[in-house]
């Protein structure tokens, strides 16, 4: 066991040395040994009663005794000491090494278990919410399209039910989660969305003879509520979500989780668009086999998979800190305005959720030309524009895959640069070379590889410079910019495609890519900040 002492130099001939812990604290505010002399300390250090770390007695010949931290520190002459310094520090060198390697890629992240239980809620929320729409196209076409009606109107209105809560209720739900709970919001919101879900089939048998309103029939009515219900707690859901990542995962592995949340994100995009019809027709024929009575299985699929996402992320621990504010009823325009004031006056952040709005607003005006570019492709049709859309969705796994295991030692705004500029030149590519499938194929996964490299960073950087008590505020903000933002590109790419042609609606979507990663540039580069980890991110 050995004894550390501190050297008190108030007085030139009077040394109080005080046993401590390892903390630097005295261990007994009694226990202190006081030498009146340099004699006496000088037998005192002599004596075996002292035993430095090293686990040898000091010899005053030997070595010279130096005040330092947490006690009296030898320093070893160069005669006889370099050696033995050598050899400690050369240990030393090769753990910081080995725990630098090992804190590389998404294994550091795949052991964290509160990481695990949010990722594995994710799969099921996620694809829940991929499905929701697929599963709202097939109930419309077996119980409310009657003989040549076209079913683009009813899909319509189920996507204006979808879409309406996320522009009106995705800034204020960000004011709440930051009273609450992530964990509370995670589970209850995935629950809630499960029931609604579940009861839909209940809903539609009770409504069956009902009275129409506005001339639809009563059981769309009750689609087009429970759609907006749903669409309504996921606008809770997504900032908390995100707000909970920085929580539980280390600032270091940050990257390596976000690329492993983009990857299940758009793999799931795939999956629920390209086979969320086998899958419910699969979940249909399952109950049937099971001895259910309808065709009713595919909404225990979507119902269930919100359900299960619920009971997983009760096993997510955040340890947050109840603040006495957080049981008070929240302000939300005084808030809001607190995070308006924060965004003015971090530019970093602010910056990096710009260039998320207009990476989202580009991939949201590629899949309304992708139905355009399907037509150009000789022996494609237009309805399979999700073909197109597929590699994009590949390209953006591999670019998360990219990330996760190298993007630590990267800066992030040279890589939203880097991003920018590989999307821009995709762009440029498929406005000049729209007619060759292979070569358009390749042109959007390069797209998508590239635009994952925006994404991730620039998502890592807000979680990183928002401190905790204003992430869901800012991320419920940032939900709500992207989902605007998103529409005016549904809304207005077609139209724009129709009056300046193809061409040039690809090299307007570049150019704002390209401005976007130079403002983020600039904005790193001319900001004054004193955080270590902030400078080395640009």
């Amino acid at each position: 066991m050995s004894t550390h002492a501190t050297l008190s130099q108030a007085k030139p001939k009077q040394v109080k040395v005080e046993p401590q812990n390892g903390n630097g604290k005295p261990k007994n505010g009694k226990e202190e040994t006081q030498m009146q002399t340099k004699g006496d300390l000088k037998n005192f250090l002599a004596s075996e009663s002292f035993i430095p770390a090293s686990g040898k007695s000091l010899n005053s010949q030997q070595q010279n005794v130096v005040p330092g931290n947490n006690g009296l520190i030898p320093s070893t002459s160069p005669s006889n000491g370099s050696a033995v310094t050598e050899a400690k520090v050369a240990p030393k060198t090769n753990e910081i090494e080995q725990e630098e390697e090992s804190s590389v890629g998404f294994i550091p992240v795949l052991k964290n278990r509160n990481f695990l239980a949010l990722w594995s809620g994710q799969v099921f929320s996620q694809l829940a919410d991929k499905v929701y729409l697929v599963l709202m196209i097939a109930l419309i076409d077996t119980q409310f399209q009657v003989g040549s009606q076209t079913i683009s109107t009813w899909v319509s209105a189920i996507m204006m039910a979808f879409t309406i809560p996320a522009m009106l209720f995705g800034s204020f739900a960000g004011v709440f989660v930051d009273r609450w709970s992530k964990r509370t919001v995670l589970v209850w919101t995935n629950l809630f969305r499960g029931f609604l879900v579940l009861s839909i089939p209940t809903l539609l048998w009770f409504s069956q003879d009902w009275i129409s309103l506005a001339s639809l029939p009563a059981g769309f009515c009750i689609l087009l509520v429970v759609t907006f219900l749903v669409s309504t707690l996921t606008q809770f859901f997504a900032p908390a979500e995100q707000a909970a990542i920085p929580m539980i995962v280390e600032r270091r592995h940050l990257l390596s989780a976000n690329s492993l949340y983009t990857t299940t994100m758009m793999a799931l995009v795939v999956i629920g668009f390209a086979v969320g019809e086998p899958l419910l027709a699969l979940a249909d024929s399952l109950w049937l086999n099971l001895g259910g009575e309808g065709n009713i299985g595919k909404e225990f699929l979507v119902g269930g998979s919100y359900a299960i996402a619920g009971l997983l992320l009760i096993l997510l621990k955040t340890h947050e800190k109840v603040n006495p504010q957080d049981h008070e009823a929240p302000h939300v325009l005084a808030d809001l305005r607190e995070a308006w004031r924060y965004l003015s006056h971090e530019k970093r952040v602010r910056s990096a959720l710009l260039q998320l709005i207009i990476l989202f607003s580009v991939f949201a005006a590629l899949s309304v030309l992708a139905v355009r570019l399907a037509e150009l492709i000789p022996g494609l049709k237009p309805s399979q524009f999700g073909f197109l859309m597929s590699a994009g969705g590949v390209g953006i796994g591999i670019g998360s895959a990219f990330l996760g295991n190298f993007g630590q030692r990267l800066s992030h705004t040279w890589l939203s640069l880097c991003g920018s500029l590989g999307v821009a030149a995709a762009l440029i590519g498929l406005a000049l070379l729209p007619h060759h499938l292979w070569l358009v194929l390749l042109l959007v996964m390069i797209l998508g590889t590239f635009g994952s490299l925006v994404a991730v960073p620039m998502q890592t950087t807000i979680q990183r410079e928002t401190p905790s008590e204003m992430r869901g505020k800012v991320f419920g903000l940032q939900n709500n910019a992207i989902n605007i933002a998103m529409s005016l590109p549904l809304a207005l790419a077609g139209v724009a495609e129709t009056f300046f042609g193809l061409n040039a609606v690809f090299l307007t979507l570049a150019a704002a890519a390209i401005a976007g990663g130079l403002f983020t540039w600039y904005s790193c580069n001319t900001s004054s900040h004193t955080n270590t980890q902030f400078n080395q991110d640009c």
